[in-house]
């Protein structure tokens, strides 16, 4: 099996790390490493991170920035990206290498809400997967490839937000990024925070005005500003 280098981000989210971790553990087939990238340089982080044999590596607080990092620093020949807040499948190590053997550049789970759901999860995961094989992948969805291709394909954008779009269009362009059968559970909060329809609403405009040319710097603010 490939070696893998879990990377993960965190800003402020200590309890979904250590979950996280905990389930890295508990994989029946584990990565090499777990490689977390803490933009808040925060002890508790740290902490976190000795209590479950992670690697901890302080940053500043951009995501982009944050995976860049964390990818120069892992030991793995394949790298995995995950949220703080994910939840993982039974076995993703065993279906990301038989996509890699089978000649993929890299690949992405399946999007599914998380526990507690409601009926708006059941009309947009499927949206979602639409949107996924005709464009970008969040980095929600445990993003993977060869380490190889993920220095061919120029590494994340160095910017808080959308810093996988140039990533995932330079990993299709090399070869086959595969979507997985498997699903990657996701932290639903905000959208009970905020409202499903509200929520989705706002992350289609920030999309959208990424599309036509809006900085990711001034997209950040505005994420800020209504979603928080």
């Amino acid at each position: 099996m490939s070696s893998f280098s879990a990377i993960i981000p965190c800003y402020h989210d200590e309890v979904k790390l250590a979950n996280l971790l905990n389930q890295l553990q508990g994989l029946p087939h584990r990565p090499l490493e777990a490689v977390v990238v803490d933009g808040a340089a925060d002890e508790a982080c740290r902490k976190v991170c000795d209590q479950y044999g992670a690697r901890w590596l302080p940053s500043e607080p951009c995501r982009g920035r944050q995976l860049l990092a964390g990818a120069a620093l892992a030991l793995g020949d394949a790298l995995w990206f995950l949220h703080a807040d994910n939840r993982l499948p039974p076995d993703p190590l065993m279906a990301m290498d038989l996509a890699l053997k089978h000649g993929a550049v890299g690949g992405y789970f399946r999007f599914r809400f998380d526990i507690p759901r409601a009926w708006p999860a059941l009309l947009l995961e499927p949206a979602i997967a639409f949107r996924c094989r005709f464009g970008v992948p969040y980095g929600d969805q445990g993003l993977f490839m060869t380490r190889q291709a993920y220095a061919d394909a120029g590494g994340h954008a160095p910017w808080p937000l959308f810093e996988e779009v140039s990533l995932v269009r330079g990993l299709r362009r090399l070869g086959r990024f595969l979507p997985l059968r498997e699903p990657l559970f996701v932290d639903p909060r905000r959208w009970h925070r905020d409202g499903w329809w509200h929520r989705t609403w706002v992350n289609r405009n920030l999309a959208l005005a990424f599309a036509c040319g809006v900085t990711p710097g001034q997209l950040a603010a505005r994420y800020r500003s209504k979603t928080n």
